[in-house]
């Protein structure tokens, strides 16, 4: 017996160990310049139809993620940060930050559908929630979130956030979580009820941004701008990890078929973490992007990691209309 466990204790170090260094074959496989003015936020997947969307400010880019071309924009964006797709209802949603609203766009066309208002301020990031069929916006200017019913195009409720929320997921069981960017706390919210029933602190964490979440093993992953990213159990909210990232962090992404954990950072980085285990975690790359591509998406089909930055040309400079994508993954 005691022969047998020491050759499955073996065997499964030796499988971990294994996955591990295969994190470590990241690299930059593309680079695509899309050119155009403007600052730029949030970045977003659709996987099944391989584009990715974009927000640029007073619109949204969209980009053949298999070719790197521009396949169109959606203008009319007022301050746009987050886009979230509804493949079923044919149409994504883009939030307005200075306008206080959220504006729905049909997927073939790409053209501009009226936009929603909102009673909350300075919607920033946002997403759609299966238990509630809604799409949920989180103010950064109100303190609060927005519940919005992609069918009657009307705000259906809002919930009062203990801070100032920056990106939120999830679990589409019943739960959402929220970065509380001034308190450096995570807030737990009953969907269903509408109503937060828990803050968790995120010390060390100071000034958390990107979120992601491993739904199977219940983690959450905030990167900070001390350059931490600090696990948590979205249980009961114990802090199961801290590993030190990048600079200046603004995303965050996992992917469940690697059991990888990725942090994108202004510095010109993209940290790599392997997940052990649900408790356990390494850094095994701090893989060189561009200066300032720090905002991501992570394609879970493909293993793909996608990143946008003001200059992805070697040598040029931004001024030149450089700003683009990069594509990372595996040899």
């Amino acid at each position: 017996m005691k022969r047998f466990l020491v050759t499955a204790m073996t065997l499964a170090a030796a499988a971990a160990c294994s996955a591990a260094a295969s994190s470590t074959n990241y690299a930059v496989l593309d680079s695509y310049v899309l050119g155009g003015a403007g600052k730029w936020d949030y970045l977003t997947l659709d996987s099944a139809a391989q584009r990715l969307y974009i927000a640029r400010g007073n619109r949204v880019m969209v980009m053949d993620a298999q070719t790197g071309k521009l396949v169109g924009e959606v203008t009319g964006a007022n301050g746009a940060h987050r886009i979230v797709i509804l493949p079923d209802q044919r149409q994504g949603y883009v939030t307005n930050g200075h306008a206080n609203s959220v504006m729905p766009f049909d997927l073939a066309t790409l053209k501009p559908l009226p936009a929603i208002a909102i009673s909350g301020k300075g919607p920033d990031a946002m997403l759609f929630d299966q238990a509630t069929a809604k799409l949920w916006t989180f103010n950064g200017h109100s303190n609060s979130a927005s519940m919005i019913d992609p069918i009657s195009k009307k705000e259906t409720g809002t919930v009062a956030l203990p801070g100032k929320p920056e990106f939120a997921v999830t679990d589409d069981s019943g739960r959402i979580y929220v970065n509380l960017e001034d308190t450096a706390q995570i807030a737990e919210v009953d969907a269903k009820a509408g109503k937060v029933l828990a803050t968790w602190p995120l010390a060390p964490c100071e000034g958390p941004t990107g979120l992601a979440i491993d739904v199977t093993h219940k983690r959450l992953f905030s990167v900070c701008a001390n350059r931490k990213m600090v696990v948590l159990d979205a249980t009961d909210g114990h802090r199961v990890s801290v590993q030190t990232i990048g600079g200046d962090p603004d995303a965050a992404g996992y992917d469940a078929g690697t059991s990888s954990v990725f942090s994108s950072n202004a510095d010109g980085t993209l940290t790599i973490i392997h997940q052990d285990n649900a408790d356990r975690y390494a850094i095994v790359a701090n893989l060189a992007t561009a200066a300032g591509a720090r905002t991501l998406a992570v394609d879970t089909g493909t293993h793909r990691v996608y990143l946008a930055a003001p200059d992805v040309a070697a040598g040029a400079k931004a001024s030149q209309g450089t700003f683009g994508v990069l594509v990372v993954g595996t040899h």
